[in-house]
């Protein structure tokens, strides 16, 4: 029997299968809509599928480094239980070290061979075995003299809650000894960019309008207001210099010596940070939340 694209579309609407799935599914069972979705079931596909819906905001984060580049990656979860299966953290693994190989973009990576599956596909069946949904979300590659790796809240080696990259310039056994300090403060302190120059102007125009705002606002309100000129020119310029300082990593106060910025600590030390990344677990995604009397109020009303 001719398989269609109609038919195709009506079994991944069904399933949730992907379009070859649904395709192979339907050749293989000669066109039977339901013997087609007994087939996905079987391999886990139709399973994996009707997870797909559900938050995964959990999980791991991969970091391996390997002759001046490194990668981080982010693969999710629904539950932090599953992110502590040797299972899941075997996934992981092999996928960051496939990452540091062939990485120029998660598609490529899911593309990627994996024991004779595609990483998409051994990541599909680990939804089917494990029995959560997961999603191999983003990941970062960087590149340098010298790459250092730092895993904060880790859960094995080379994976945990935060990953964080730093290239450096500079002699490699300075680089890699200061390079972990440096990776750990970043840990810690999340900047918004390297230096003042790199940070995106949409961010310092924004704090620029918060700031003008606030200051003349507390001017007028002041039992002495100052000269209009002063706030302009030195109390708004000193609140910017110290948003900058704050939230760029260089102008930051290093926090093993708070005494020098992470740009002094470098230099210091003779070498210089070319570029770092933070990847933290389920950043920017927005979990569903009810309180339990909801759900069951819920589940009652479809009852």
């Amino acid at each position: 029997m001719a398989i269609t694209a109609a038919m195709v579309k009506e079994l991944r609407e069904t399933s949730g299968a992907g379009m070859m799935d649904a395709k192979k599914a339907l050749t293989e069972t000669n066109g039977d809509m339901e013997a087609a979705i007994d087939w996905l079931r079987t391999k886990g596909l139709a399973k994996a599928a009707k997870k797909a819906d559900r938050v995964a905001a959990e999980g791991l984060i991969g970091v391996a480094v390997d002759a001046g580049r490194g990668v981080a990656i982010e693969i999710n979860s629904e539950t932090d239980f599953v992110a502590k299966n040797a299972d899941f953290q075997n996934l992981v693994r092999e996928i960051t070290k496939i990452a540091l190989e062939t990485g120029e973009s998660v598609e490529v990576v899911k593309a990627a061979d994996l024991n004779g599956e595609t990483v998409e596909q051994v990541l599909t069946n680990a939804i089917a075995r494990i029995g959560e949904n997961m999603t191999f979300r983003r990941m970062h590659m960087l590149e340098g003299d010298s790459v250092v790796s730092y895993v904060h809240n880790s859960a094995a080696e080379g994976m945990g809650k935060i990953g964080v990259l730093v290239a450096l310039k500079g002699d490699a056994a300075k680089a890699q000894e200061i390079g972990k300090q440096f990776a750990m403060h970043i840990a810690a302190t999340n900047p918004l960019s390297l230096s003042e120059a790199t940070l995106d102007p949409t961010v310092v125009e924004r704090e620029l309008q918060v700031q003008t705002a606030k200051a003349l606002e507390e001017n007028a309100t002041s039992a002495k207001p100052k000269p209009e000129q002063v706030i302009h020119n030195n109390i708004i310029p000193g609140r910017m210099k110290k948003f900058l300082a704050e939230n760029t990593l260089l102008g930051q106060a290093f926090v093993i010596n708070p005494d020098l910025t992470v740009e002094q600590a470098a230099k210091e030390a003779g070498v210089e940070i070319t570029g770092y990344a933070r990847v933290a677990v389920g950043e920017g995604i927005e979990k569903k939340e009810e309180d339990f009397a909801a759900e069951v109020a819920k589940t009652m009303a479809g009852a």
